[in-house]
């Protein structure tokens, strides 16, 4: 289904820019950090540096969800019936969508990915849209940076909740782990 979407998208030709990009990155750190205690608040700065180095433009571009968490898909038995939530719909690189999607639907409570997920969702999005030797390349940092994305809002959302507005603050604790999980084994693309 991410496939067809990322296809479906191509004959989309406005830019709509990510508001959670990089810039947001370097901005929302900061204001987060000091309710980290010092090992956290070093591997958000670590994080954040090593991400605002990459250039991910040559990889492919196109409209993305940027949140296709499982309880943004509506399940009629086993057939999607609906996805809902496209406040965070941009332009950007399709492999970032494909983490964000990875990072939920194919990771355990305790941040480690279950690889025959994994590799069941990347060869069925390969399947339609075949994923380039620079995305397989990518992939690792790929995992980390959507990983740090909703670590970082979950922390600001928790910590500095927005006036007004109806939040549900989810516990940013669980991207903590996936991001060091993703550190520590520095996962292939399995196709």
């Amino acid at each position: 289904m991410l496939g067809q979407m990322h296809l479906a998208g191509q004959s989309f030709s406005q830019i709509m820019p990510n508001p959670r990009s990089g810039a947001w990155r370097a901005v929302t750190a900061p204001q987060v950090r000091p309710f980290l205690d010092t090992g956290l608040a070093a591997l958000l700065d670590s994080e954040v540096a090593l991400h605002a180095r990459q250039n991910w433009a040559s990889l492919p571009q196109g409209v993305i969800h940027a949140d296709l968490f499982r309880d943004n898909v509506l399940l009629e038995e086993n057939r999607v019936g609906g996805l809902i939530d496209f406040y965070f719909a941009c332009s950007d690189a399709l492999l970032y969508d494909v983490a964000i999607t990875v990072n939920d639907w194919c990771t355990n409570a305790d941040g480690m990915q279950d690889a025959s997920h994994v590799q069941a969702l990347l060869s069925a999005y390969h399947a339609v849209r075949p994923l380039l030797d620079s995305e397989c390349a990518a992939w690792p940092l790929m995992l980390r940076v959507a990983a740090l994305r909703f670590w970082l809002s979950r922390l600001f959302d928790m910590h500095l909740p927005r006036d007004g507005e109806l939040i549900h603050a989810h516990d940013p604790r669980r991207f903590e782990r996936i991001l060091k999980n993703h550190i520590a084994t520095a996962q292939a693309v399995w196709l």
